[in-house]
């Protein structure tokens, strides 16, 4: 070696090779981007779920012109809201397991007509037999296939922010749930029930047909209609039958809370000699906020997970609810809405990322089906119960009181189901330590 070299690099010996140098590391990969078809998907969702839960927040406002017209008493009519729910609740669960099969394109647009037919039937009603069967139709066939095919198809087109984008989709809901029934409100006092069913059968068909066109399935549903299930996921290590039916339980009993509220607060303050305008405008500013509390509600899904926001909304809407027939202010009942409108809203769509995210995707429409299916028997008690509860007592403080009650039931469900998590991974970790996995 000359005196002007330096000294080998180490790991060199003189005479061999010098080694190859070591490969950079391997760059950390990008997370995969969502479709941009899937916001596509979400704004579809968005629009006929406004269009579906507007019809189901309507029954309200249509409650007391047709007890005037007909002499039905409020228990009979709004069993109406209660058919729509119990037939929804019946084909929910089937329209998911043929989503899952055979996809949903076909299926949305069959609900679309659906609707349609239902409200050009309803504007030609003349016994109560036939308020009952328009309703049913509704449910049966359009708003059960909106519940868990649609909502199945948009939650598997995101693999970032699931969550928040269930939550704008549900958004539309709580938006139709508002401005729908104002509408029909107008519609009511300067034409008539019949007009404002007419109008609304028309718009529907406009708006709601080219929307069904776009419906497309995303490719991880297909290719799960021909691969093998998933494995257990180690974050919910439950089967999914278990996991669905703890939280379609609690759903009954977080439903039965929310939907006394929505089919009975126009008429609750419209009983004070409140006009029925200001009375459905309650109902407006109440869904209004319930489209924050729906995006909000998924974001902290994707935060916090889908189960403690379930159960953080839960006690929010248990503890709001009761307060309906004791808040004498108009300024206090607006404040109450609103405040009311974001916990139960988050509520739903609590509902919703549950099933996405703690079940597989080839149950996707059956998951999805299936919390609908519970939750609209859940939506159809507390209508009934509400009105059956005023009915009896001549006034709603029973009726909001049960619905805070349910609520609470929902509550204990769901701290059931959390305990039941916990020993099931702690359960998982022994396995894995004492094989070594």
């Amino acid at each position: 070696m000359s005196v002007m070299e330096g000294p080998l690099p180490k790991g060199i010996v003189p005479g061999e090779p010098a080694p190859d140098p070591e490969p950079d590391p391997a760059p950390t990969p990008a997370p995969e981007k969502d479709p941009v078809y899937g916001w596509v998907m979400v704004w579809v969702c968005f629009i006929l779920g406004a269009l579906a839960f507007g019809v189901l927040g309507s029954v309200g406002v249509f409650l007391k012109p047709l007890v005037a017209e007909f002499g039905w008493s409020r228990g009979q009519t709004s069993f109406g809201y209660s058919m729509l729910s119990f037939s929804s609740a019946i084909m929910g669960v089937a329209w998911g397991y043929v989503a899952d099969r055979y996809g949903s394109e076909r299926l949305i647009m069959a609900g679309v007509f659906a609707m349609v037919v239902s409200l050009l039937g309803l504007s030609h009603l003349t016994e109560l037999w036939h308020f009952y069967a328009a309703y049913f139709l509704f449910g049966a066939v359009g708003f059960s296939t909106f519940m868990g095919p649609l909502f199945g198809n948009v939650g598997h087109w995101f693999k970032q922010n699931p969550g928040l984008a269930l939550g704008i989709a549900a958004a539309g809901g709580a938006m139709g749930q508002g401005v729908i029934p104002f509408i029909v409100r107008l519609l009511i006092t300067h034409y008539d029930w019949r007009t404002a069913y007419f109008v609304l059968a028309v718009a529907y068909l406009i708006v709601a047909v080219p929307l069904a066109h776009l419906v497309r399935d995303p490719s991880s549903r297909k290719q799960a209609r021909s691969s093998a299930p998933e494995p257990l996921n180690p974050r919910y290590p439950l089967p999914a039958a278990e996991i669905m039916t703890w939280i379609c339980v609690a759903v009954v009993f977080c439903c039965i809370c929310m939907s006394v509220p929505i089919v009975h607060v126009v008429p609750l303050i419209s009983d004070r000699g409140i006009s029925p305008e200001t009375a459905a405008s309650v109902l407006l500013v109440m869904m209004l906020a319930g489209v924050f509390g729906r995006i909000a509600g998924g974001k902290f899904a994707d935060i916090l997970g889908p189960l403690p926001t379930f159960m953080l909304a839960s006690a929010g809407q248990a503890v709001l609810v009761v307060w309906f027939p004791h808040v004498e202010s108009m300024v206090g009942v607006y404040i109450l809405a609103v405040a009311f409108g974001f916990f139960y809203s988050a509520d739903m769509i609590s509902i919703l990322t549950c099933m996405r995210l703690m079940t597989p995707v080839h149950m996707a429409g059956r998951a999805l089906g299936l919390g609908a299916a519970f939750g609209m028997v859940g939506m159809g008690l507390g209508g009934y119960l509400g009105g059956a509860l005023f009915d009896l007592q001549g006034n709603y403080v029973w009726a909001f009181t049960a619905a805070g009650l349910a609520s609470g039931v929902n509550l204990v469900i769901l701290t059931g189901l959390t305990l039941r998590l916990k020993m099931a991974r702690r359960n998982l970790e022994q396995l894995q330590t004492a094989t070594g996995g």
